[in-house]
Order: C-alpha cells, then structure tokens, then sequence
C-alpha cells in the first residue's frame, strides 16, 4: 500500500510538471495557432536569473539570495516579459504568415536566447542549492515523500483552479475562450486581439518560470538545454491532448507523467534505460489511433 501511494505521488508530481509545461504552450497555440519553439528557453533565462553571469562552474547567487517570496514574484515577472517581447519583437509582425515562417522564427528566437545564455553563463552545467530542503523526505499517508512533490501537486491543483477561475468569470479570460474558438469571429465582435494575445504569451511566461524553479529545486542543477527536454514533452501533451484544447493538453500531460512513472516502476532494472523510448513508441500508437488527438476542438487552422 506505501509503495503504491508513493508511486501515485511520483505520477502525480512528474504529471503535474508535464500539465505546467504542457498548459504553457497550449495558451499560446489556442489563440495564435503558433507552436512557441522558444519556450523552453525562456525557462532556461528565468533560471539562469537567479546567479550572476560567469563561465566558471561554482555559481554565485543574484537573485537567488533573495527572499523567497520575492525571489518568485521577481522570476514569474521575468518569464512574463520575456515572453511578452518575443511577441511584440517577433511575433507580432508575422500573424498574417504562413505556419512554416513563424515556426521558424520561433526556432530563431530561441537559438538567440540560448547563445546569448551561453554568451554570459558558458555552456557548463552549474550547481545551485536552491530550497534543496524541500527535497527531504516526509511522512505522508503513511508514505515517505518529498515536500517538493507535494508542493508541485498543490501549485499545479492551484494554478488549474485559478485558471479555469478566470477563463469563465473575467472579461479578458472570456476573450480567451471565444478567441480559441473562432479568432476572426470573436475580433469582429470587439475582442482586444492584441491585448488577448498579450496575456496569453505573459501567462505562458510565468508558467516557463514556475515549471523551471520547480526543475532548479528538483535537480539543483542549471543547464542551458535544461528546458529543451520538457519543451519535447509538453509538445507532444498539447498534440496527444488535442491541438487547440487546453484541458486535453493538461490531462494529456498528467497521462505522460502517468505512463512515464509506471513503466519506470514496472519495467526490469535492464529495460529502464529504454523508458522514453517505449514512452513514446505508446504515443506513436494514440496517434495513429487518434491523428487528432484525445480531445478533438473545433478549429484546427490557422486564425491570427
């Protein structure tokens, strides 16, 4: 029973950091139809925030010395500016585009902000002790978890809550809804296109931001290519979820993080190193199943 709770807490935690990331690009993608390639980049910056520039591997903390409620506010602002300029920098002036030329930009984009990253910080990987106490195992329901698992379940639960909260109650989040529907419609009945597509590239920041200072904690690691892997995850959860739904692409992602803990659980100490692979030969598998996706919306072209 207490191993299987805390293999349920491993799913939940690892299916949980896949919903974030997942959620991440699909906001952007339901209003834009744009597969922001960049994203896990902006992770990757909002980590690399918190020391100060060098090439050396011992880290020297910058905002990581803050307070932690600080600290949070200070990198969540970070990720929502970033990702606000490379809209109004570069996306902004290709909406009329093909889906080939913005990919490309998008590819762009983030090749400068991971150069200009190795540029101040060296392409070494960096050790920070950030919260690492969270990592230390606690009793509950009888099983030995990580505070950091239960606080990333809790701030997923939270953020999923607040989000659904404002795309029903709030002027701005009913834009949201009505752009990802049918964008040229719902501009025609007055919604704000620009600001609309503002918020959702601000969420999509602060969510980078939050997904990489739960890695840091995890890990205690920093690396340039940190944000690549998750990106490739959370790209494949918006499409197995649906392209265009943003509940396929968080449940889709807490599925990945379902299946990915299972068949490292289940799979014999020789087989592991092949978990990914099986992983996604299973994704393969939906797909060719469901080209569209678990969770089928009513758009699937290009609106902005």
């Amino acid at each position: 029973m207490t191993s299987a709770l805390q293999y349920l807490f491993d799913a939940l935690s690892l299916g949980s950091l896949y919903a974030l990331a997942a959620l991440g690009i699909a906001l952007i993608f339901g209003v834009m139809r744009l597969v922001n390639f960049a994203w896990g980049e902006v992770i990757a910056f909002c980590v690399f925030s918190l020391i100060v520039p060098t090439t050396e591997t011992v880290t020297t903390l910058a905002l990581g010395a803050l307070p932690a409620p600080v600290l949070i506010v200070l990198v969540l602002l970070i990720g929502a500016a970033l990702s606000v300029g490379m809209e109004l920098l570069v996306f902004r002036h290709l909406r009329r585009v093909n889906a080939a030329t913005t990919m490309v930009a998008a590819f762009a984009v983030g090749t400068m902000v991971l150069h200009g990253l190795m540029a101040l910080h060296g392409s070494r990987p960096k050790a920070i002790d950030l919260w690492s106490e969270l990592n230390v195992p606690m009793i509950f329901l009888g099983a030995r978890v990580p505070a950091l698992q239960l606080l990333t379940i809790s701030v997923t639960a939270l953020l999923l809550v607040g989000l659904v909260w404002m795309l029903r109650h709030t002027r701005i989040g009913l834009e949201m809804r009505a752009a990802a529907e049918d964008f040229d419609m719902a501009r025609m009945l007055g919604v704000r296109a620009n600001q609309v597509i503002l918020v959702a590239f601000a969420l999509s920041g602060v969510l980078a931001a939050i997904v990489g200072l739960l890695m840091v904690t995890k890990t205690g690691v920093l690396d340039i290519r940190m944000g690549g892997s998750i990106m490739l995850v959370a790209f494949i959860a918006t499409v197995i979820g649906g392209l265009g739904s943003l509940v396929g692409a968080v449940l889709a992602g807490f599925l990945m993080g379902l299946v990915s803990t299972a068949l490292q659980a289940g799979l014999p100490m020789d087989a592991r190193p092949f978990r990914d692979a099986l992983l996604y030969l299973a994704v393969i598998a939906l797909l060719v199943w469901r080209p569209s996706g678990l969770f089928v919306t009513s758009t699937s072209t290009q609106r902005v």
